[in-house]
């Protein structure tokens, strides 16, 4: 049997899978990855990359798989959400495949979890923060409070502790009542722990960036994105 073959690309110039793929998805879906070479986690950043996203894209294609996703949340909502729907729609062009980011995930997620108000915590610096906040806005998403870890380093965000993200989590949902989720953004970060500590926690759905992205990544496949144990989302 061959397996479901699906591309992603990502901010990283290893061009690495996140491990998020193989712990939700096991062996039932294989993944390859090109990398970007981000530098920082900036605009500045953004915008020395995302020029190769489409080459990138028709890279993977050549690999042979059947749908790709961008996996990076602030590189496609950085110029907000009219830019995110053209780039998805050069990626398709190009490539004759079903293509989506990570920033059509976690609003994706949010919707489909029913989410409209969110606690919003982030990787970010200040200044990507503004540009997430218009694109949720954008999406008609409330953002009830959002804070940032203030990361810029590429390798960095790999390396924030589960603690760390569970109380960023619950500082900013009980700083200002009233939201129905959190969300978790940025891709770089590890967080299928944290999510299911803050969902049994605060007992409300919670998005993140990264599992979000393999949701619909394997969804705009036309596969099954469940997955046994890792959320709400994947229930």
């Amino acid at each position: 049997m061959t397996l479901p073959h699906l591309g992603l690309i990502v901010p990283p110039a290893a061009g690495a899978v996140p491990v998020d793929g193989k712990l939700l998805y096991g062996d039932r879906i294989r993944f390859s990855a090109r990398g970007l070479g981000l530098g920082e986690i900036s605009t500045r950043g953004y915008t020395e990359v995302i020029d190769s996203v489409v080459e990138k894209a028709v890279a993977l294609k050549d690999e042979g798989v059947s749908a790709v996703s961008l996996m990076g949340t602030s590189l496609s909502f950085f110029r907000g959400a009219a830019f995110n729907r053209q780039l998805e729609a050069e990626m398709a062009r190009a490539t004759g495949l079903p293509c989506t980011t990570m920033s059509n995930a976690i609003v994706g997620g949010l919707r489909h979890l029913g989410l409209r108000r969110v606690a919003v915590a982030t990787a970010y610096i200040d200044e990507v923060n503004v540009h997430l906040r218009r694109y949720l806005e954008q999406s008609d998403i409330e953002t009830l409070g959002l804070e940032g870890l203030s990361i810029s380093d590429v390798q960095a965000v790999g390396q924030v502790p589960t603690q760390v993200l569970v109380d960023l989590c619950i500082q900013v949902f009980d700083a200002q009542p009233g939201a129905d989720g959190v969300l978790i953004s940025c891709g770089g970060l590890v967080t299928l722990d944290a999510v299911r500590e803050v969902e049994a926690r605060l007992g409300v759905p919670v998005v993140s960036s990264s599992p979000a992205g393999f949701w619909d990544l394997v969804g705009t496949a036309g596969l099954d994105p469940r997955a046994a144990g890792q959320g709400r989302l994947f229930a």
